[in-house]
């Protein structure tokens, strides 16, 4: 697992200090990064992963990439706030592999990781809270650029503050895979499926890759990951075909091409069922400012 993590790469996109209000008030909110927040004044709430979480001084919050949520402020509250895109080898998340908690309270180096941060990326902070306003490409694209212009001394600064605040959200525990009888580790399929998505991927081929019948497989990934294996590829080629919508020029059709989907009009199908909008809605939404 540890040869796994050693390709981790964050980005910084955000940071900033955040006085906020009753207008921080947002629901259906489906981000391509992670946003992590420290707060220091007031209360409000953050709903994802099925459960609500109430905001308060002292304590640092994470919301992982393509997670539904909503965000509420009754009165008023302030908050450090981080979004960053991370990404393991073959388009992997970090936050399929690990266990991650999403609510610890801080420690005193933590406030100043915040604060250093937001000292050698200046510039960094959202000119509006309203999700619509930053989550597109243009915006997202304009201040990935920006990790381009540090120093090399503040770029490597900037990574390992990242690493390390991100590592205070892992939940460390012993028994966090599935392994079968023999003791294979079931997660090292994700890394298989990553490397794998560009093409027609079967139930049959996953099941044997490790060493599994094809039900004995299909019952413990969903067991272990929440959803059957068809439906947890589908949400991966999509998650990808998102990120490159976002981040390149590649037409419909390579796209389709580089998740796996070659047919277009089943790409497109597939990416409706699970983003709600078709890919070229998706795209042209996205390039609004």
């Amino acid at each position: 697992m540890h040869k796994v993590l050693q390709s981790l790469q964050l980005s910084l996109l955000n940071i900033g200090y955040a006085h906020l209000d009753s207008h921080w008030n947002y629901d259906n909110v489906i981000s391509p990064f992670t946003r992590m927040y420290y707060i220091t004044k007031g209360s409000a709430k953050v709903y994802h992963n099925g459960k609500e979480f109430s905001l308060k001084p002292g304590y640092m919050y994470l919301i992982p990439s393509y997670t539904y949520s909503r965000y509420k402020c009754d009165e008023y509250h302030e908050q450090y706030y981080i979004s960053f895109f991370e990404e393991i080898k073959n388009g992997l998340s970090i936050f399929n592999l690990k266990s991650f908690i999403y609510e610890i309270e801080s420690t005193p180096p933590d406030l100043e990781y915040f604060k250093r941060l937001l000292e050698i990326n200046p510039n960094r902070a959202l000119i509006d809270d309203d999700p619509e306003v930053y989550d597109n490409r243009p915006t997202l694209l304009h201040f990935k650029r920006k990790n381009e212009k540090l120093s090399a001394a503040f770029f490597l600064e900037t990574r390992g503050f990242l690493n390390i605040l991100l590592s205070r959200f892992i939940e460390d525990t012993s028994d966090s895979t599935v392994r079968t009888n023999s003791g294979y580790n079931l997660s090292q399929v994700l890394n298989y499926i990553g490397e794998n998505l560009h093409r027609e991927l079967t139930i049959s081929e996953l099941a044997s890759y490790c060493h599994l019948s094809t039900d004995y497989f299909s019952r413990i990934f969903k067991d272990k990951f929440g959803m059957r294996p068809n439906i947890y590829m589908q949400s991966k080629r999509v998650e990808r075909a998102q990120l490159l919508l976002l981040t390149t020029n590649y037409s419909l059709q390579q796209i389709a091409e580089k998740v796996g989907l070659e047919n277009l009009s089943y790409f497109s199908r597939v990416f409706k069922k699970h983003a709600g909008k078709t890919p070229g809605n998706f795209r042209r939404e996205q390039m609004k400012v």
